[in-house]
C-alpha cells in the first residue's frame, strides 16, 4: 500500500486535506501538483470567505462539514463564532423549522429563536426579523491557513508539495493511469486525484473524463466601517445573501442574487475576477433593509470569485469507471473539505469510505446527464437555487430528458410528471379524476408554507377539504377523492401530490392498474452464474425460470443496492438495479467471458398489479399465467397479443401481477393491448404517489433512501435475502452475528393531516434518537406511514414515539411490518 505512487492535482484546501488523510493512513508516496504558488494558491480556497453551516438536508453533507469543523477546530484554523440564519417571510421561518429538525436528526446543536434574541445575538439586524436558527458549533474557517497545516502535517509524513506545476496531460495505458506529465517532469503514478477546483473539467479532459461541472461567478462585497460587528456569521436567505464581520468593523457580503455568471477557465489564470457594481445593487439595497446600519455605509470593495457548481449541488467524488486510477474530489466548498478528504482518502486506502457517498459519486449520472447543454442548465439552476426553499419532490428544470415508450399515452391521460435520473415519470394521472365524486379538491395553492395557511407564522397548514366519508366502493364505482381519509392535507406535504393518488392507490389494490416501469434500470449480464452468485447475498444459481431478490454488498457488508436476478437461460440474466453505480460495480468486477450491458433505452416495463391482473393479462397470452404454472418469483418469455415479452412474476406493490418488459419500439402496441382489453375491468394508469404508498404498505425498501452502505442487510430488515450458505461472496466475512444495535423500523402515525417526507427527527422523551427514511399515507390502512432508524431498544413494537415535523411533534407508534397482507396472500393468488 505505502508503495503506491499517488498525484494529487491541486494544492487548495481540499488536496491539501487529502494528502493529510492518505499520509495519515500509511499511503505516504504522496505528490501534489499545484499550477501556481503555495498555499494561497490562486484558486477558490484562496478567496473563500470561509463561512461553515454544517446544517444540510443531506446527512452525507452534514457529516462531512461535522467533520471539517472538528479538524479545523483542533488544528487552530476555525473560529467556532456560531451562526444565524433569520427569515423575513412565514415561509422561510418554517423553513428554519425545518432545518432545525435537520439538525436534529444529524446530531447538530442548534435552536429557534424569536425575532428579540435574534436582535441580542446580532445587534445590527432591524425590525424585519421574524425569527431564527442558532447553530453555536458553525463559525469561520481560515482556508488557507487550513490548507497549509495539513499540507505540513503531510509533508512531515513523506508527500511532496511542488508549486509552479502546471499540468499539461495524464498518461493513460490499457485504460489506466500511469502517470502526470508536466512541463518538464513525468511523475510516474498509480492514482491521479483531481482535486484542481473548477479547473476540474480541463484536468479530467486530459485523461479522457468527463468532470461534469461549470465554473461560475459569485459576488463578495466588502463595506465601509459600521462600528462594532458582531461576530456571528449570518445567512439571509430570503434574498439569498451571507455576512461575516472583520476586526476592523467593516463587513464582508456574498451574494447569490445576481444573474448567474458563467466563466469560461480557458480565459482566466485567478479565480477572482473584477467586481461589477451594477450586478450587486439589488443585494446591496437587500442587505441595507435587513441591516439598517448600512445605510450609512459603501460598498468599499468586492470582486466575482469563481466557484464551482454541478447539476444537482453536490460534489464529484470516486474513481473513473473508463480510466482506472483516476479520481476526482472536485466541486467540494471549504465547508465539507476536510470531510471529503477523509472519505476519499478512506475509498482509496481501504476500498471503501465511511459514509454513503451515492449522492456524491462522480458515476452517478446517466450519458443523458453528461452533455454541456445539461451540465450547463442544471448548473446554473442550482447557483439560482441555493438558498431557495426546495421541497423533497421539486423536479430539475432540465425535463423530457428520458422518456418511456409509453410517453405518449401517459399524456393523454392527463399524466402529472416528476423526474428521476432524467426519466419522466408519472406522479399521478388527471383521467383517474374522473372516477372520483362529485366534490372537487383544490390543491394547496401555495408552493410553501406561509402566514395564511397557518394558525401563526410558523404553523403548518392544512388544507380545507370536506368532511371524510365512507372509503371508497367497489370495483366500477366512484371513488369519493375529496371526502375519504388522507385528503386533508398541509400545504408542504400536498406539493406534488393530488387525492388522485389516493383512487390509483385503491383501483391498484380492488381493480388492475397499469405502472410505468421502464426507468427500473436493466442490464443484461451474460455467463457464468458464478460470477453474480459471488457478488449477491442470496443463492442465484437457481433454475431458468427464477428469479432472486438479492443484495450487492462492500467489503465492509453496508449494502451498495439491492437487485433482481432473472435467470433467463443458463448463461443469460436480466438484473433490475437501481442505477448507474451499479452499472459500474458489476463492470469493475466482471472477469473474461461475462458481459454487462444496459439494455435500459432500447426497452420498456409494464407493471400489470391488482387482483384483477390475471383476469386481464390470461386472454391475451400464449403464457399459462396460473399460479400453478407460473408461480411468485418466476420468470417466463413468450406473447402478450403480438408483443413478446418477459414477464416477471414480482410486485413491489403487493398485489397479484407482473412486471413485463418488451422492446421500445412495440412498447405503445404493448400498453394499446392491455389498455383496451383492460376496459372492462375498470383498468386505470397509476403513477408514483400511488406506487409510493403501495409499496410503504408492504414494508418494501428503497435503496438509497431507506437503506444505504452505511447499513446492513441485518439491521435493514433485509436478512431474508442473505444465505450463509450459498457459497462466499462480496462482504459476506463482514456481516456480523450479533443483535443489531438500530434498525429500520415501521411507524403509524396518529395525525393525518400532516405526512413526512423523510428526514425529519425522531423523538423519544424530548430527544431526537432517529430519523425518518421514507413516508406516505397509507391509504389501505388510513393513516400515515414513515420507516426511519431507531435504536433496537426503541424499535418495539407498540413503543410510543414523535416525529418533528417543522414546528410541530407528530405522535406515532412503532408498528408490525409488513402492514397490508402480512401472510403475502394477495400477491401469491
Amino acid at each position: 500500500m505505502a508503495s503506491r505512487k499517488v498525484v494529487i492535482v491541486g494544492a487548495g484546501i481540499v488536496g491539501c486535506a487529502l494528502a493529510d488523510e492518505l499520509t495519515l493512513r500509511g499511503l505516504t508516496n504522496v505528490t501534489v501538483l499545484e499550477q501556481g504558488p503555495l498555499y494561497a494558491t490562486g484558486g477558490s480556497s484562496s478567496h473563500a470567505p470561509g463561512l461553515v453551516f454544517q446544517t444540510n438536508p443531506s446527512r452525507t453533507m452534514a457529516r462531512l462539514a461535522q467533520y471539517t469543523v472538528d479538524k479545523y477546530v483542533d488544528l487552530g484554523c476555525f473560529d467556532q463564532v456560531g451562526s444565524l440564519e433569520v427569515a423575513t417571510t412565514p415561509a422561510r421561518l418554517a423553513e428554519l423549522h425545518r432545518r432545525h429538525g435537520f439538525a436534529q436528526s444529524w446530531g447538530i446543536s442548534s435552536g429557534l429563536l424569536s425575532p428579540d434574541e435574534c436582535r441580542a445575538l446580532y445587534p445590527l439586524l432591524g425590525e424585519s426579523v421574524l425569527g431564527g436558527l442558532h447553530v453555536p458549533g458553525d463559525g469561520l474557517a481560515r482556508a488557507v491557513p487550513a490548507g497549509e497545516a495539513q499540507a505540513l502535517r503531510a509533508q512531515a509524513r513523506g508527500a511532496v508539495f511542488l508549486p509552479f506545476h502546471r499540468v499539461a496531460s495524464v498518461a493513460v495505458e490499457n485504460g489506466r493511469v500511469t502517470g502526470v506529465q508536466t512541463s518538464d517532469t513525468f511523475f510516474p503514478a498509480d492514482i491521479v486525484v483531481s482535486c484542481a477546483g473548477f479547473w476540474g473539467p480541463s484536468v479530467g479532459a486530459l485523461a479522457g473524463v468527463r468532470i461534469p461541472l461549470l465554473p461560475m461567478a459569485h459576488q463578495y462585497a466588502h463595506t465601509s466601517a459600521v462600528g462594532r460587528t458582531p461576530s456571528v456569521i449570518l445567512r439571509h436567505q430570503d434574498q439569498d445573501l451571507y455576512f461575516r464581520s472583520y476586526p476592523d468593523g467593516h463587513l464582508g457580503v456574498g451574494s447569490y442574487l445576481h444573474p448567474p455568471m458563467p466563466i469560461d477557465v480557458s480565459a482566466i489564470e485567478d479565480s477572482t475576477l473584477a467586481f461589477t457594481p451594477a450586478d450587486f445593487a439589488s443585494s446591496w439595497a437587500a442587505a441595507q433593509d435587513l441591516l439598517p446600519a448600512l445605510r450609512s455605509s459603501s460598498v468599499a470593495s468586492g470582486f466575482n470569485g469563481v466557484f464551482s457548481f454541478t447539476p444537482d449541488g453536490f460534489p464529484l467524488l470516486g474513481e473513473s469507471p473508463v480510466v482506472r486510477g483516476f479520481w476526482s474530489a472536485e466541486a467540494v466548498w471549504v465547508t465539507h473539505s476536510a470531510g471529503v478528504g477523509r472519505v476519499v482518502a478512506e475509498w482509496i486506502v481501504d476500498g471503501r469510505p465511511s459514509l454513503d457517498l451515492h449522492e456524491c459519486d462522480l458515476n452517478r449520472f446517466h450519458e443523458a446527464q453528461l452533455s454541456p447543454a445539461y451540465v450547463h442548465e442544471r448548473s446554473v439552476r442550482s447557483f439560482v437555487e441555493v438558498y431557495d426553499i426546495l421541497h423533497p419532490l421539486d423536479p430539475p428544470s432540465v425535463r423530457d430528458v428520458r422518456t418511456s415508450a409509453f410517453h405518449p399515452r401517459q399524456v393523454a391521460l392527463g399524466a402529472v410528471f416528476g423526474e428521476g435520473a432524467g426519466w419522466e415519470r408519472p406522479l399521478w394521472y388527471e383521467s383517474t379524476s374522473a372516477l372520483c365524486s362529485a366534490h372537487p379538491y383544490s390543491p394547496p395553492s401555495q408552493n410553501v408554507l406561509t402566514s395564511a395557511d397557518a394558525s401563526d407564522a410558523t404553523a403548518p397548514s392544512t388544507t380545507k377539504a370536506p368532511p371524510n366519508a365512507e372509503t371508497a366502493g367497489q370495483a366500477g364505482g366512484e371513488y369519493e377523492c375529496a371526502e375519504q381519509r388522507g385528503l386533508v392535507r398541509d400545504s408542504w406535504s400536498g406539493r406534488h401530490w393530488s387525492p388522485v393518488a389516493a383512487t390509483e392507490a385503491r383501483v391498484t389494490r380492488e381493480r388492475v392498474a397499469l405502472y410505468d416501469m421502464t426507468p427500473l434500470m436493466r442490464l443484461e449480464v451474460v455467463g457464468p452464474v458464478s460470477f453474480l452468485q459471488g457478488l449477491t447475498t442470496n443463492n442465484v444459481d437457481k433454475p431458468v425460470g427464477t428469479v432472486v431478490y438479492t443484495l450487492l454488498l462492500d467489503e465492509g457488508g453496508g449494502i451498495l443496492s439491492d437487485i433482481t436476478v432473472a435467470r433467463l437461460a443458463e448463461d443469460r440474466f436480466q438484473v433490475g438495479v437501481n442505477g448507474m453505480l451499479d452499472l459500474h460495480w458489476l463492470r469493475r468486477h466482471v472477469p473474461a467471458g461475462v458481459s454487462v450491458r444496459d439494455i435500459t433505452g432500447g426497452t420498456c416495463g409494464l407493471g400489470v398489479w391488482g387482483p384483477l391482473a390475471r383476469d386481464l393479462v390470461a386472454p391475451l397470452t400464449d403464457i399459462d399465467v396460473s399460479h400453478r404454472a407460473f408461480g411468485y418469483f418466476k420468470a417466463r418469455q413468450g406473447h402478450i397479443g403480438t408483443v413478446p415479452v418477459t414477464m416477471l412474476r414480482v410486485s413491489y406493490v403487493g398485489e397479484l401481477g407482473w412486471e413485463v418488459y418488451a422492446s421500445a419500439d412495440q412498447g405503445l402496441k404493448l400498453w394499446d393491448t392491455l389498455w383496451a382489453a383492460g376496459q372492462e375491468l375498470g383498468i386505470i394508469a397509476g403513477g408514483r404517489a400511488a406506487f409510493n404508498s403501495l409499496r410503504l404498505e408492504k414494508g418494501y425498501r428503497l435503496w438509497g433512501t431507506d437503506m444505504t452502505p452505511e447499513d446492513d442487510p441485518y439491521q435493514s430488515g433485509l436478512g431474508f435475502a442473505v444465505r450463509l450458505d450459498a457459497g462466499d461472496f462480496v462482504g459476506r466475512a463482514a456481516l456480523s452475528a450479533d443483535e443489531p444495535t438500530r434498525k429500520l423500523t415501521c411507524l403509524v402515525l396518529d395525525d393525518e393531516g400532516c405526512v413526512p417526507m423523510g428526514k425529519e427527527p425522531i423523538v423519544v422523551s424530548g430527544t431526537a434518537v432517529g430519523f425518518v427514511t421514507s413516508a406516505a399515507y397509507g391509504h389501505t390502512i388510513g393513516s400515515p406511514i414513515a420507516y426511519g432508524w431507531l435504536p433496537t431498544s426503541v424499535a418495539t413494537p407498540g413503543t410510543r414515539v414523535q416525529i418533528g415535523y417543522f414546528d410541530r411533534l407528530l405522535s406515532a407508534t412503532v408498528a408490525e411490518e409488513p402492514l397490508v397482507d402480512p401472510k403475502m396472500e394477495r400477491i401469491r393468488r
